[in-house]
């Protein structure tokens, strides 16, 4: 090597070395801050009330970037909450029957127009709102719009019972179910009619529901420790979930029995999950695949929101909730069953999320939505500077 040439080789170096970190490699984003401030929320949340315990994960792009659990997954057996432990999800399963419906649109098994009468004849046993109206249709049952009431008369014990008879359950019940307002008028939250959408779909799919979901989408987004039933390798991990009385008086026995099944509401509430899986499907549901659905029919999907409220704060799209806090949207849903809190929401644009688990009957989404604002200002505030190239 000549002067010349070793002279050039060395100011070539030396002005590498003087690029900015920042610069030499934008995808490495600084996160801590926000991490920290999660922490303590999450650390405060749980000191102040330490009943069970809760598992937090934090999802940026195709990684859940953090994750960490406090208190107990089993306070009796002493056994800490970990990313492993398996935690009761609840309505968060309404999306996966979403994602079912958008299947089978796409396969054109079924259309979101479709009356429900043509896969599930049964429902003509609910007294019509009056006699003039409209029957309702497959989107009107995943939207929250269909206008049947939150949850059915009977039976009695309609909510027990082990998930191979869940079938049985839905059409007891859809006698003993109401109609509160004239189908696709108005939204109502309802359980009974998600459930009812999971029977269309098994019907039309030609294969039972949970079998369904647990192939092509529970296996196929790579969840291993996801089910509607505990599994051998789930078992161990299971958390006891816990309820506090009015009186204080803590107990366990409503979410044990549980675990055997929760009667007709399985399409609507009866998934369970770890943190790690759950960050999978966030990171599916920010875009980054594996595709189970096409591209176009996911962003659709969540460009579409069915009923939005007066102040356009809240609204509900095909298995989805959605929720406006300032300039942030965020999607997702959240999970309540005996002893178990849920919420799994992330916001598309700054492509982050939050998974917030508990096995009490003490809230989750206020936490989440506090943790979702952190983690995506600080992505925002990494895309900006790493673009102005600070």
């Amino acid at each position: 090597m000549n002067r010349r040439t070793w002279v050039a080789a060395v100011v070539l170096l030396t002005l590498s070395l003087a690029v900015p970190a920042a610069r030499q490699a934008p995808a490495q984003r600084d996160y801590s801050a926000a991490l920290q401030e999660i922490d303590a929320l999450a650390a405060d949340m749980h000191r102040a009330d330490p009943l069970g315990g809760i598992t937090v994960g934090v999802v940026v792009g195709p990684r859940l970037i953090w994750t960490k659990s406090y208190g107990f997954a089993d306070a009796e057996a002493q056994r800490p909450a970990s990313a492993e432990t398996v935690y009761r999800i609840g309505s968060i399963t309404k999306q996966f029957t979403g994602l079912m419906l958008l299947q089978l649109v796409e396969h054109g098994t079924v259309r979101l127009s479709d009356p429900v009468e043509k896969y599930v004849p049964e429902v003509s046993e609910i007294p019509r709102f009056h006699a003039a109206a409209p029957a309702i249709t497959l989107v009107q049952l995943a939207t929250m719009t269909s206008g049947l009431a939150r949850e059915p008369k009977g039976p009695p014990d309609h909510s027990r019972g082990p998930v191979s008879g869940w079938t049985t359950k839905v059409l007891t019940s859809l006698p003993q179910t109401s109609f509160q307002h004239e189908p696709g008028t108005q939204y109502l939250y309802s359980n009974i009619g998600y459930a009812t959408l999971g029977l269309a779909l098994e019907r039309a799919a030609g294969r039972p529901f949970t079998h369904y979901v647990q192939e092509r989408i529970i296996s196929a987004l790579g969840m291993t420790h996801t089910a509607f039933e505990l599994t051998p390798a789930m078992r161990g991990h299971v958390a006891r979930g816990y309820s506090r009385s009015r009186d204080g008086t803590v107990e366990w026995a409503a979410a044990e029995r549980e675990l055997e099944g929760r009667g007709y509401r399985v399409p609507n509430g009866a998934l369970m999950s770890t943190v790690t899986d759950l960050a999978r499907f966030i990171s599916f549901e920010l875009g980054e695949g594996p595709w189970i659905i096409k591209k176009e029919t996911q962003e659709g999907n969540f460009t579409r929101v069915h009923h939005i409220d007066g102040a356009l704060t809240s609204g509900y799209g095909v298995g989805f909730q959605a929720l406006r806090r300032g300039t942030l949207v965020v999607l997702g849903h959240g999970g309540s069953t005996a002893g178990f809190r849920a919420s799994a929401l992330f916001d598309r644009t700054s492509k982050t999320g939050v998974i917030v688990l508990r096995n009490s009957d003490l809230a989750a989404a206020g936490l989440a939505i506090r943790a979702l604002e952190k983690i995506a200002a600080a992505a925002t505030k990494s895309s900006t500077e790493a673009a102005s190239g600070r």
